[in-house]
């Protein structure tokens, strides 16, 4: 019979006993002495072209018209925020490159190597003043701005020579409500005499936080993006009709209360025109005590949450008249909540403050 013998060998493996809960709660190991910076980001590589006739390098992936403000060009932008994707709809930004056929939006278009711009030749000159003319024709610019409303666009009327008033008197403005029961795609002919097609009809006023006066509107769309999937994603807004019947609306053209909007004002903050504007400027315009001059921006937080949201405060004659957040904010990207634009008044309302002049 075989004999088996079983020998006794140490586990090769052993794994230490675990370190009790109580140890580590009482006994935490050290923190580190620096914190954890991030990961470092490879820097695009550099592009050459040429702007004007100027030689300039710019990372790769820059659009044309942020190469033209790396040289100072000023070019004229409406429907163009830096918070918001281009949608080249205003044509107001194009600029002549060599070998294109048309010519290019520079707020969309990226750079290439050996790109050769040209940002104030005849053609674009021409251009530029077209689309001045066509919209000042239709459209009132009166308040219209790259950014914010502050009467910009005329000064780039006048330098490009642009005279709306050539294609005669503008058509009577539309009753209240008329644009919005146009159907979609048919052409409506101009009542009475020959006269410039116009947007013009009533401001909708019908609620107090903020006003739509679409007379003033270009269709720039950026509104919509910030209503939409670029910021809020509450897509209480979207454009309505073809042609010249488009119109910015709200869902079966209802008043903005009875609509999904949730009032968080990121319209008014990218509108290039005046056409969304804070109840409080509007009041202050038509009793006409408005004066951006005498205003003071203070910069400051969000006091309602804890995201941080950052905030710049408007002030005339010791009270807050409208809130905007910087577009370059790390936290908001320009756009806020309802509370961060109009969650004020308890700031105008304190007590020993004597009420407005109405």
């Amino acid at each position: 019979m075989t004999e088996f013998r079983f020998e006794r060998r140490p586990l090769i493996s052993a794994q230490p006993a675990a370190q009790p809960v109580s140890d580590i709660i009482l006994n935490p190991p050290a923190r580190a002495s620096r914190t954890p910076a991030a990961p470092a980001i490879e820097a695009p590589p550099e592009v050459g072209l040429t702007i004007d006739g100027v030689p300039v390098s710019v990372p790769a992936g820059t659009t044309i018209l942020g190469a033209c403000r790396s040289l100072d060009i000023d070019t004229p932008t409406m429907c163009y925020a830096d918070n918001l994707q281009p949608v080249n709809v205003c044509r107001v930004c194009v600029v002549e490159v060599t070998g294109s056929r048309v010519l290019v939006p520079a707020c969309s278009r990226k750079v290439e190597p050996g790109m050769e711009v040209q940002t104030d030749s005849e053609r674009v000159r021409h251009s530029r003043r077209m689309v001045l003319e066509f919209l000042g024709s239709s459209v009132d610019l009166s308040l219209a701005g790259p950014i914010t409303p502050d009467g910009s666009i005329a000064a780039y009327a006048e330098r490009y020579g642009a005279d709306a008033t050539r294609y005669g008197p503008s058509a009577p403005p539309a009753p209240a409500g008329e644009r919005d029961t146009h159907e979609a795609g048919h052409h409506h002919a101009a009542a009475g005499d020959a006269a410039a097609a116009t947007v013009a009809q009533p401001t909708k006023v019908d609620n107090e936080l903020y006003v739509r006066d679409y007379s003033k509107c270009i269709l720039c769309y950026k509104c919509v993006d910030a209503c939409g999937e670029q910021a809020q994603n509450t897509f209480a807004i979207a454009v309505a009709g073809r042609g010249f019947d488009a119109r910015i609306s709200t869902e079966q053209a209802v008043p903005l209360p009875e609509s999904a909007c949730v009032y968080c004002g990121n319209c008014i903050g990218v509108c290039p025109t005046g056409a969304l504007m804070f109840k409080s400027e509007y009041d202050m315009r038509e009793a006409g005590t408005w004066d951006e001059s005498a205003q003071v921006r203070t910069d400051t937080i969000c006091p309602y949450c804890g995201v941080g949201c950052a905030l710049t405060l408007h002030a005339q004659d010791d009270r807050i008249v409208k809130v905007t957040s910087p577009s370059d904010s790390s936290v908001t990207d320009g756009h806020l909540c309802i509370k961060g634009r109009f969650g004020y008044e308890f700031v105008n309302s304190r007590p020993g403050r004597q009420p407005p002049e109405s």
